[in-house]
């Protein structure tokens, strides 16, 4: 089954909060026009509400995008820690874990992918170095399982190849769609493994 878009947001994607719920239609609205250009009366009208009802949640605007960017930079980082732990000892099965793992989130969650992508320089400067420092404990989780599949590979060859990983994976807000989600996992699969392992 298909997770909701962009689920990643929630901590119950069956019965998200109105948080979260609010979240997830900022997100949809921020990657169709950019956060700029949303107000949160955008936002309000997207989930039902009056604009003012959505500061009984967020204090602004901004506090959506930071919570959004934070909460799913988190959610990669504690991700990964459980499917490489879960893959056991085998780099190629961590590999395995790590890709499928990326594949699911970039696909269930395309406007999150755009967000991320185009909006982390509008956080603010403290808000953008927490999402910076878990993006980074995440691309080190990629390193580790990378440099041991590759030992003579140096760690910033394997950070270059993890960060091309990332690119070619998360490049599905552009071709997500054009086949079915089933197929375009297979191929992205197919793809980033062999990127990783060539």
């Amino acid at each position: 089954m298909t997770a909701e878009p962009d689920s990643a947001l929630h901590a119950d994607a069956a019965r998200p909060s109105r948080r979260e719920q609010i979240l997830q239609a900022a997100a949809r609205l921020f990657a169709e026009r950019g956060s700029r250009s949303v107000g949160v009366d955008d936002v309000g009208a997207a989930v039902g509400v009056t604009g003012p009802a959505i500061y009984r949640h967020f204090a602004s605007k901004d506090a959506m995008l930071a919570e959004m960017l934070l909460r799913i930079s988190e959610r990669l980082h504690t991700g990964a820690e459980h499917v490489v732990a879960d893959a056991g000892s085998d780099p190629a099965a961590q590999l395995a874990a790590l890709v499928a793992f990326q594949v699911d989130f970039a696909l269930d969650n395309p406007a999150l992918i755009t967000v991320q992508d185009r909006d982390l320089g509008a956080l603010s400067d403290d808000d953008a170095r927490q999402v910076r420092r878990l993006q980074r404990r995440y691309v080190e989780q990629w390193v580790a399982v990378l440099g041991a599949l590759h030992p003579e590979a140096s760690t910033a060859a394997c950070r270059a190849r993890a960060h091309a990983l990332f690119g070619l994976i998360n490049s599905t807000p552009h071709s997500a769609g054009r086949v079915s989600r089933s197929a375009m996992a297979s191929l992205l699969t197919a793809m980033a493994t062999a990127a990783a392992t060539t």
